[in-house]
């Protein structure tokens, strides 16, 4: 990726035209103020912070005179993607068969992170994975790393150095895992507080640490203890893990952990369940777990496209919202087949239709931006074009192939043209990715 194309962000004030869609919250429950659509609106930015969002002549009259002004009629700006769960160590086993979850684990996951002790080979992966990402218009993500910790500080580093938001974290496994995997619980702790104290919240980037515990049956009754304490000893760091993503994966961890009600049971007896916890999956779960999951304010990620791949099951949507949990969009590379969110948004039309439930564009567009941002409480920060908030966002381009112009042309309206968008569109509608103000890619002319 050509980074001599970025600009860095200045004190100069910069706006950039073209249609604007951002959400001031959620379509499905809040009144039409909820979605903010300007056909030529103005993006106003100044050293990496949004100033102004809104109609074009009405929010340039209010700007100093003299005011840069780029011209991107032609196409959509969004805010930048949030990807609520992917794993940037699987990156290069992305469409590789397996049976199930678990089978995909032993065959795929396993030797290739173990490939992750060389820090050459980490450094590569994370760079391409970061581009990759910022390609298909994700500026913000939550992120496993394995469980070596030069692997963790290389995405880190690779975040850092784009100005782009990341929460990340060492993954902790000491069983049912193989050799060059499996760590004793003291490591994993000792090696988790020190990139905690390394990275979390460093100044002057965007970056916040999350426990990561694989998921349940490759950690220990003792390790998912530790994990606990250092949730209790740094209280606004985050949890990542997984959840009932898999009916023979909740099987196994019935015979792991006999004593438990449920799979979330076992999280939360060692304080795994709590306000900053995000759970990948939640497929195969019961009223009583999200009435649980609600109550101590965890968050979801549904990653549609790698349930379908995998076989795991339809994610319940219409549940999880009456139950009240925030849901994100994850693409769950590399069980998911794409680090394309839109594509993801597509996938999930799909899983809720099976389920006789339904997303429409607007709900779509508002989970990949501050639906996502909400559950990982980045909110304050990203997710809509609220004065202040870093100024990420994406070009869409309305006429990136010529099925997308024509079915444009088409659109009678809004909610047309979005849906079109959320079916048709993938990496090559993203024109264009900025985060804080300033070009992180450029599709090649």
């Amino acid at each position: 990726m050509d980074h001599s194309l970025a600009n860095e962000p200045g004190g100069a004030m910069v706006a950039y035209r073209g249609a604007i869609l951002h959400f001031r919250d959620d379509p499905r429950h809040a009144d039409d103020s909820a979605v903010a659509y300007f056909d030529d609106g103005l993006l106003v930015v100044q050293t990496g912070r949004v100033v102004a969002c809104g109609e074009y002549r009405e929010t340039l009259a209010r700007m100093p005179g003299g005011i840069e002004v780029h011209d991107h009629r032609g196409h959509l700006i969004v805010p930048g993607f949030v990807d609520t769960h992917i794993h940037f160590a699987q990156t290069d086993i992305i469409a590789s068969y397996g049976k199930n979850v678990l089978d995909w684990l032993e065959r795929h996951t396993f030797p290739a992170e173990r490939r992750f002790s060389d820090n050459g080979h980490a450094a590569e992966v994370a760079e391409f994975a970061v581009d990759e990402m910022l390609r298909n218009g994700t500026t913000s993500s939550m992120v496993f790393a394995t469980v070596h910790k030069g692997a963790t500080e290389a995405v880190f580093r690779a975040a850092e150095s784009r100005g782009v938001s990341m929460i990340a974290g060492k993954v902790l496994m000491d069983r049912n895992c193989p050799e060059g995997l499996c760590e004793a619980v003291e490591k994993g702790t000792a090696e988790s507080r020190e990139l905690i104290l390394k990275w979390h919240k460093k100044p002057g980037t965007r970056l916040r640490y999350a426990v990561t515990p694989r998921f349940a049956p490759t950690s220990s009754e003792r390790q998912l203890a530790e994990a606990g304490r250092l949730l209790d000893e740094f209280p606004d760091v985050h949890l990542q893990t997984h959840l009932a993503e898999n009916t023979e994966e909740c099987r196994w961890v019935r015979e792991l952990f006999p004593w438990s009600r449920s799979y979330l049971d076992v999280y939360d007896r060692f304080g795994l369940v709590g306000p900053n916890s995000v759970f990948a999956h939640c497929i195969h779960l019961d009223a009583q777990d999200r009435a649980a999951m609600a109550a101590n304010g965890c968050a979801i990620s549904f990653c549609p496209t790698s349930n379908l791949f995998l076989g795991s099951g339809l994610f319940d949507a219409d549940a999880a919202q009456a139950a009240g949990l925030p849901v994100g969009i994850g693409t769950d590379v590399g069980g998911g087949t794409s680090f394309s969110v839109i594509r993801t948004l597509h996938e999930a039309h799909k899983v809720l239709q099976l389920r006789g439930q339904h997303l429409d564009a607007m709900r779509g567009f508002y989970l990949a931006t501050l639906g996502g941002a909400r559950a990982l409480g980045l909110d304050g920060e990203v997710g809509n074009f609220e004065t202040g908030k870093y100024a990420d966002f994406v070009l869409l381009d309305k006429s990136s192939t010529p099925l997308i112009a024509r079915r444009m042309q088409q659109a009678a309206s809004l909610d047309e043209l979005l849906f079109a968008a959320m079916m048709l569109g993938e990496e090559h509608m993203v024109a264009a990715t900025f985060a804080q103000g300033r070009c992180v890619y450029r599709q090649c002319e």
